[in-house]
C-alpha cells in the first residue's frame, strides 16, 4: 500500500474519531437552567429544578446518557436522583433525544439539608456510553448553596419562651358556711328542732373559730335570706317571709353576739321563690317536670303560673309532699376568708422545715426565688417530697433548657411527661426542645396538646418555619414582638417588618443581631451587615463561624473575614 493510501486512510479515521466525539462531547452549563439560582433549604429539604437542553446534532443515534445531580461540599456530598437518556436507535424505555431535533429533559432534585451545606455546590454528574463503550463527559457545575436561613428555626426555638408550670397557691380562699332553718307552712315560729341540726351546729362553730382567731380568718359578712314556697297567696307569702326574715336575724344576732363575732349583718327576704321552685322541679325526676317547666317559662305572672301548676292535678300531689316544703325556709351563711401565711413566713418555714409547707405553698416559694441557683434547689426539694407531681420537673426543665443543657432539660420534661403526659406546658416544652435539636416531626407530635398559651403559639411558628409553612407561622407569631417573628417576617421577604420586629425586642441576643445582618444583606446595605455581625458575635462568638460559611454574606466576605 502507497504511503499516500496509508494516510488517506489515517485521515478517514481521525474524521471519523473526531466526528463520534462531537456527536457527544462536553456539555456547557450555559444549556442547564436551574430553580432557585442559589439554593434555598425549605421543610429540612433543599429542592432544586433542572431544566437542560441537547442542541441539535449533540446526542448520539446509539448514546444512553444518566445525568445524576450532587451536591459536594467540603467533607462530604449527597446525590439526588438520576434521569437516564437514550438515542433513537437504542431500545429501552428511557426518555429519547433525537440527533437532528436536540431535545430537553428536567430533574426534580431534593437533598435532606445538613448543616454542612451551607457552603456547597450543585453539579450535575454524566455517565455515557457511546456503542455500548464509555464516554468521558465532565461534570457541570449549575448552582451553589445553600441559603439556610428558614433553618434557624432551631436557634429562634432555643431562644423562645418556655411554659412554666403554676402553682396553685392562694393567700386567701374564701369560704362560706351555710345552714337552712325550715318552716311548716303558714308559720314563721323557729322551732327548737330546727336549732339542733347538724348544719346549724357547724355554723356556730364556724363563727366561733372565725371570731377568736383574727390572724387566720377574716370575716366578711354574714347574711340571712327568707323564703316563702310560691303556692297560696300573695300577700299571704309576703306577710310570711317577711316574718320569717325577722326571726331569723333575731336568732342570728344572739348567735353573733355569743361567739364574739363582729360583722356586718345582710338580711332579705322573698316572697315568693320561683327560682328556687325551678331549679328543685329541674333537678326532680317528676314524671311531668318538662310541662311544669314549660309553664314557668310561659308565665311570668305568679297567679297565673300557681293556677296552671295547680290544674296538674295528677302531679301536683307531688310537688306539694316533695318540692315545696324544701323552699319555707331561711338560709344562714357565713362568709369568711382564710388567710394564709405572708411571703416571709413561706420564706421562713422553707429555711426551718420545707416539710412543714404545703404542696401549693412550695411551688409558691420558689417564685419568691432571688435567681436561678435559688429556684433550682427549691425544686429540686419539691420533687423529692412530691415526686408524683410533675410540675417541679417541669420547671426544672425550664431552667436547664434556658441554660441551653437540652439533655438535662430532656431528662425533667420527660420525667414530668411520665407523670402527667396531658399537661399543655410539658408538651409545649417537648416540643421547643425537639425544635431546638431540629426535630421538627417530633415537635408537631408534641405541640399538637400544647394549648393555646403564647409560649405554644410561639413553638407553632417556629414549627411552620421548619416546614415552610411562612404565612401560617406569621399568624401565629404575629406581634409576639420575637426573633421568631423576624425569621417568619425574612422568610416572607417583609423586610421592613422584620426590622421593626427585631428593634422592637427588649433583650436583643445574638441571634436578633444576626437576623439584622440577614436583613441588611438583603438590602443591599453593607454598613448594617458589618455593624449587626459584630454586635451578634459579640453576643455570641459561635456566630463568626457561622457567618464564615453563610451564603447569605457571600457579597460581604471583607465585612465577614474582618470580625
Amino acid at each position: 500500500m502507497s504511503k499516500t493510501m496509508r494516510f488517506a486512510l489515517f485521515s478517514a479515521g481521525i474524521l471519523l474519531l473526531a466526528s463520534c466525539k462531537s456527536s457527544l462531547g462536553e456539555i456547557s452549563p450555559d444549556s442547564i437552567n436551574v430553580t432557585p439560582q442559589i439554593l434555598e433549604a425549605v421543610n429540612g429539604k433543599v429542592p432544586a429544578t433542572i431544566n437542560g437542553t441537547f442542541p441539535a446534532k449533540y446526542f448520539h443515534k446509539k448514546a444512553v446518557l444518566t445525568v445524576t445531580p450532587v451536591l459536594q461540599w467540603e467533607g462530604g456530598s449527597v446525590k439526588g436522583e438520576s434521569i437516564t437518556l437514550q438515542g433513537e436507535s437504542i431500545e429501552g424505555n428511557n426518555q429519547v433525544v433525537a440527533k437532528d431535533a436536540g431535545g430537553t429533559y428536567k430533574l426534580n432534585a431534593s437533598f435532606d439539608y445538613q448543616p454542612e451545606m451551607a457552603k456547597s455546590e450543585l453539579y450535575l454528574f454524566f455517565d455515557a456510553t457511546v456503542k455500548g463503550k464509555e464516554v468521558s463527559v465532565s461534570p457541570v457545575k449549575i448552582a451553589d448553596g445553600v441559603i439556610s436561613t428558614s433553618q434557624l428555626y432551631s436557634n429562634t426555638a432555643a431562644k423562645a419562651f418556655t411554659a412554666p408550670s403554676e402553682d396553685a397557691f392562694q393567700r386567701v380562699i374564701k369560704q362560706a358556711t351555710e345552714a337552712n332553718i325550715m318552716f311548716v307552712i303558714q308559720q314563721a315560729n323557729i322551732r327548737s328542732s330546727e336549732l339542733k341540726s347538724d348544719a346549724i351546729n357547724t355554723l356556730k362553730e364556724s363563727m366561733k373559730s372565725v371570731a377568736g382567731d383574727t390572724k387566720n380568718f377574716g370575716v366578711e359578712n354574714v347574711k340571712v335570706s327568707a323564703y316563702a314556697s310560691p303556692d297560696g297567696a300573695i300577700d299571704l307569702n309576703e306577710r310570711l317571709a317577711s316574718q320569717r326574715e325577722k326571726n331569723a336575724k333575731s336568732y342570728i344576732q344572739k348567735e353573733m353576739k355569743a361567739s364574739k363575732l363582729d360583722a356586718a349583718l345582710d338580711t332579705k327576704y322573698t316572697a315568693e321563690d320561683w327560682d328556687g321552685f325551678k331549679t328543685l322541679v329541674e333537678k326532680s325526676d317528676l314524671q311531668d317536670k318538662d310541662l311544669i317547666l314549660r309553664i314557668l317559662s310561659m308565665y311570668t305572672d305568679p297567679e297565673r303560673r300557681e293556677a296552671e301548676i295547680k290544674n296538674l292535678s295528677s302531679v301536683y300531689k307531688e310537688l306539694a309532699e316533695d318540692i315545696l316544703p324544701q323552699l319555707r325556709r331561711a338560709r344562714l351563711t357565713l362568709n369568711y376568708q382564710i388567710i394564709g401565711r405572708s411571703d416571709d413566713e413561706i420564706k421562713e418555714a422553707y429555711k426551718s422545715d420545707p416539710n412543714t409547707l404545703s404542696l401549693e405553698e412550695l411551688l409558691y416559694c420558689a417564685t419568691l426565688a432571688n435567681n436561678d441557683a435559688e429556684k433550682r434547689a427549691i425544686y429540686t426539694n419539691i420533687s423529692n417530697i412530691f415526686p408524683n407531681d410533675y410540675r417541679a420537673f417541669n420547671n426544672l426543665g425550664e431552667l436547664a433548657f434556658k441554660e441551653g443543657d437540652f439533655a438535662l432539660a430532656g431528662t425533667n420534661y420527660n420525667k414530668a411527661f411520665r407523670i402527667n403526659s396531658s399537661a399543655p406546658e410539658v408538651n409545649t416544652n417537648l416540643g421547643l426542645l425537639a425544635l431546638a435539636q431540629g426535630k421538627p416531626a417530633e415537635a408537631e407530635t408534641y405541640l399538637s396538646k400544647g394549648g393555646d398559651s403564647s409560649a405554644n403559639k410561639e413553638a407553632l411558628g417556629n414549627l411552620y418555619i421548619a416546614q415552610g409553612q411562612y404565612d401560617r407561622a406569621l399568624s401565629s407569631l404575629r406581634g409576639s414582638n420575637t426573633d421568631s417573628e423576624a425569621l417568619a417576617l425574612i422568610m416572607t421577604k417583609d423586610y421592613t417588618g422584620a426590622t421593626k420586629t427585631l428593634s422592637s425586642i427588649a433583650t436583643p441576643s445574638g441571634y436578633t443581631y444576626y437576623l439584622n445582618a440577614i436583613v441588611a444583606a438583603r438590602t443591599n446595605d453593607s454598613a448594617a451587615v458589618a455593624q449587626n455581625l459584630k454586635k451578634a458575635v459579640a453576643a455570641d462568638s459561635s456566630l463568626r463561624a457561622k457567618a464564615l460559611e453563610d451564603i447569605e454574606f457571600a457579597k460581604y466576605q471583607s465585612e465577614v473575614v474582618s470580625l
